[in-house]
């Protein structure tokens, strides 16, 4: 019903030839109430309201109409928790079958101002378009709301300083009003005095106000101590108690209350400094007792670790001396001695590490590289071990799209590597040991990577998780001793993942588990190799069915095939392998290539096969997917109709190599196993310059095998002078550092002196147990060309020389 309708059906009623509706304006006029209609739906929609409701929120009706057409909901938009609070309210009253409801409420009028009012709403019988409808009378309570919050509280007879304030969004502070204690001591405002003083100790106590900045926007009780200056320059302690009392343009009004606590402040910080200078005495004491004792076992474990590899090379060299003529015996000796020196580098790495990351002497490379080649590297050390001791090691890739990266391959190898082995010392047998990576954002030619390295093992305390990156520190001595180490492994992984600018997290419980997270952020190269675009469109014939327990890999493994353009399907079981296989070809669809894992908990790979073959015959190709080396099953994968075998984790390249490969469109190209040929090498004459006996034995028996020629120099003015001599028969010295009567830095920099035509030219490498970063940067000062540490890697000094001159004859 409209106002005019409701006008004229009172205007029947009315008495002594008045019309009702004049009783009704007249009515309005005196109580001069806001009175509303609305539809109980999701906006609440305004029916009809009088010109008090217009009033009340400072809106002209036809303005309110055009910027909020009549919806409540778009009123309250900025004011979500009051819209909520009514819209709460109103439901409430209708799921308990009220008649109506009452509320307080703040209410937002066109200023922005807010406003204390209180709403009296009746549910009534009347619907409109199957809403029912409710009829609102809005009375202001503000100035009552106002008195009450603010004169509860008798300002001048409190004990202390009162003040109210405006807090803005910037925490700016108006000061409001004050009593009379507050005036005395803070100044006067009729000079002017107030407001700089009251403005430097606010600036004074910033940082403790700061700290309570999201109590203070929302209104919420606040307490704090602050350190001021009264106006007469004394210094003063104060307990200030704060509550909201209101809201001024969108800004809380807060009513504080301040307490001096001066004398009993003063002798508290007297009592704490003494305190916190005993407790600090105290930690100092107990941190280097610890320490002390930290070094010590230090020192007793690196004694056990360097002495078990030694008492290894040691015996081994006596049993090969004693069956010098049993060269299978012979040979199972320098097996061992092999791997307890690299045993026992790996400790002597571990020690040097640590001391660069302390000293700051550590670089980290900015260098292009492939992921897989890192994966595979560490996958070869890892499955071994794993399978060795009965593990389970998984590498799932996930959503992994970019492996040609720009950082330090060497350093990320590292951390892996330590992860890693510590998972495989602590998990006993039986368990699992998973590395997950998965790509989490690519952006800007950069790349984030996670690697998520998790185990079943026996875990840690929370007590040791707060100590797992000290140096020297482990979790168990006897624990330590059984499994091996120096208790710098963690430390210097954390420092290099630091040193990365990545993270590395820790979840762990003892007895379920550990899980290390390593988040490191790589660049991306500008110009990417791409995959041959002539047999694109021949790949994107193919019809792929990819078979595999885990979901992730089958995800990751159907990604790369998107990627290079070829239609997949992916199974978990070899039974629906099987099933989709018969169905595919039943309807004359077959798949061109099966992907299968070996172990499955149904099925193994190899009986997958085998069913295949009697369902389609030769014509589908079928490659092995497995995690460890194929050798021992190849026969029998081959015999039941394998064409060829891929190794987890599966990257791009060698998913493309292998199709190309079973399916005929190209044949994989790859370098033959075993040692790398140098015949470019053969026929050159290098001198060595070296005084140790048995390391000059050792690199001149290198470099015969690889058909050099070598000249012997046993300090640096030997060097010297037989470069004078023959100079021009030498293709490259390689230089050792330290040594009597002229170490090689002086040497080099008198041969780049000499008049000889070939001085400033011929390539001059250290070949040095100096292998610091700042041993190689002077080397290249005193004018060497490169740097190799010892212990020698052949392929590494092959590799050198191949660079300097390979190919390259006198």
């Amino acid at each position: 019903m409209t106002e005019q309708e409701k006008k004229n059906a009172a205007g029947r009623d009315g008495t002594n030839g008045m019309p009702a509706g004049y009783e009704y304006d007249t009515l309005m006029n005196l109580l001069r109430v806001s009175v509303s209609k609305h539809l109980l739906d999701e906006h609440f929609t305004l029916v009809w309201a009088n010109e008090f409701y217009y009033d009340l929120i400072g809106w002209p009706r036809g303005e309110y109409e055009e910027m909020f057409h009549n919806q409540p909901d778009l009123y309250y938009q900025d004011d979500q928790e009051l819209w909520d609070d009514l819209t709460q309210t109103v439901i409430k009253a209708l799921e308990s079958r009220q008649g109506g409801y009452q509320m307080v409420s703040r209410l937002r009028r066109k200023n922005g101002e807010y406003i204390w009012v209180q709403f009296s709403t009746r549910f009534s019988d009347e619907y409109i378009d199957g809403y029912q409808v409710a009829y609102s009378v809005l009375t202001n309570i503000d100035d009552l709301v106002q008195m009450q919050r603010e004169r509860s509280v008798t300002y001048e007879n409190l004990p202390g300083f009162v003040a109210k304030y405006r807090i803005d969004q910037d925490l700016g502070m108006v000061l409001l009003d004050a009593n009379a204690r507050f005036m005395e001591y803070f100044g006067d405002n009729t000079n002017g005095e107030l407001h700089a003083l009251q403005g430097q100790n606010i600036r004074d106590n910033m940082e403790t106000i700061q700290s309570h900045r999201n109590e203070l926007l929302k209104g919420e009780p606040v307490r704090f101590v602050m350190h001021v200056k009264d106006r007469k320059g004394q210094n003063l302690w104060l307990q200030v108690n704060a509550a909201c009392i209101d809201w001024q343009e969108k800004s809380p009004v807060y009513l504080a209350i301040f307490i001096d606590i001066t004398d009993v402040t003063e002798l508290r910080e007297m009592q704490k400094k003494l305190t916190e200078q005993t407790a600090a005495l105290k930690d100092a004491l107990t941190v280097a007792e610890h320490a002390n004792r930290a070094k010590s076992d230090f020192l007793s474990r690196m004694s056990h670790e360097i002495r078990t590899p030694m008492n290894a090379i040691i015996g081994m060299t006596t049993i090969a001396a004693a069956y010098i003529d049993d060269k299978q015996r012979v040979a199972d000796c320098l097996e061992k001695i092999g791997y307890s020196s690299k045993h026992l580098m790996t400790l002597i790495n571990d020690v040097l590490d640590m001391s660069k990351i302390s000293e700051g002497k550590m670089r980290i490379a900015h260098e292009p590289f492939k992921l897989e080649t890192v994966v595979e590297s560490i996958s070869s050390i890892i499955y071994p071990q794993a399978r060795e001791k009965g593990l389970d090691f998984t590498v799932p890739l996930v959503e992994l799209t970019e492996t040609e990266l720009i950082g330090d391959s060497l350093r990320l190898n590292q951390v892996l590597l330590n992860l890693l082995s510590n998972a495989l010392k602590f998990t006993p047998k039986g368990g699992s040991i998973r590395m997950e990576i998965r790509q989490m954002l690519k952006k800007d030619g950069k790349i984030r990577l996670r690697f998520t390295v998790s185990d079943t093992g026996i875990g840690m305390s929370s007590a040791f998780m707060e100590r797992l990156f000290v140096p020297f520190e482990q979790e168990d001595m006897s624990a330590g001793q059984n499994a091996g180490g120096t208790g710098l492994g963690m430390p210097i992984t954390k420092n290099l993942v630091t040193l990365m600018g990545g993270t590395i997290t820790l979840q762990s419980e003892l007895g379920k588990g550990t899980s290390f997270t390593v988040e490191l952020d790589f660049d991306l190269p500008k110009d990417k190799g791409k995959m041959p675009a002539p047999k694109q469109y021949v790949m994107e014939s193919l019809k792929v069915l990819v078979t595999d327990d885990d979901r992730d890999s089958c995800v990751h493994t159907a990604l790369l095939l998107e990627n290079l353009g070829i239609r997949s399907d992916w199974v978990l079981t070899g039974k629906e392998c099987i099933n989709r296989v018969r169905l595919a070809h039943q309807s004359g669809e077959d798949y061109d290539v099966c992907l299968i894992d070996l172990r499955m908990p149904d099925m193994d790979g190899v009986e997958v096969t085998r069913r295949i073959r009697e369902i389609v015959g030769a014509g589908t190709m079928i490659i092995i997917i497995t995690a460890y080396d194929w050798g021992a099953v190849e026969n029998s994968a081959r015999q039941a109709g394998a064409n060829a075998f891929i190794t987890k984790p599966i990257f791009a390249s060698t998913l493309y190599d292998t199709l190309l490969s079973v399916t005929g469109i190209e044949r994989a190209v790859r370098p033959p196993a075993g040692k790398s040929q140098r015949p470019e090498l053969a026929g050159h004459h290098v001198l060595l310059v070296e005084d140790n006996v048995l390391n000059r034995e050792i690199a001149v028996e290198l470099l015969h095998m690889a058909d050099i020629t070598v000249e012997c120099a046993v300090n640096g003015r030997d060097a010297v002078d037989q470069f004078l001599a023959h100079g021009d028969s030498f293709d490259l010295i390689l230089m050792d550092v330290q040594m009597p009567v002229m170490d090689g830095y002086e040497a080099t920099q008198a041969i780049r002196g000499l008049t000889h035509e070939r001085a400033g030219s011929i390539p001059i490498i250290a070949m040095t147990a100096d292998a610091f970063h700042e041993d190689v940067v002077r080397a290249g000062e005193a004018g060497m060309n490169g740097h190799l540490a010892k212990p020698i890697d052949p392929d590494l000094l092959y590799e050198t020389l191949a660079e300097w001159i390979g190919g390259h004859f006198h």
